[in-house]
């Protein structure tokens, strides 16, 4: 954990990111929801080895 709030996935943990993402309650669910799944899906083709959330 990083104390700027970072996130780090990797191409092992992304499967899990998007189940998480799929549990979300609708109301929750925003733009930020596809976005995210679209950057798991780069992660998944193998064009990125990691998935970095930046914080603050």
């Amino acid at each position: 954990m990083t104390p700027y709030g970072d996130a780090v996935f990797n191409q092992r943990q992304v499967p899990l990111l998007l189940a998480g993402l799929d549990r979300l309650p609708a109301d929750l669910g925003a733009d930020w929801v596809g976005q995210a799944r679209e950057l798991c899906q780069v992660v998944e083709r193998g064009l990125h080895l990691y998935l970095w959330f930046i914080g603050d």
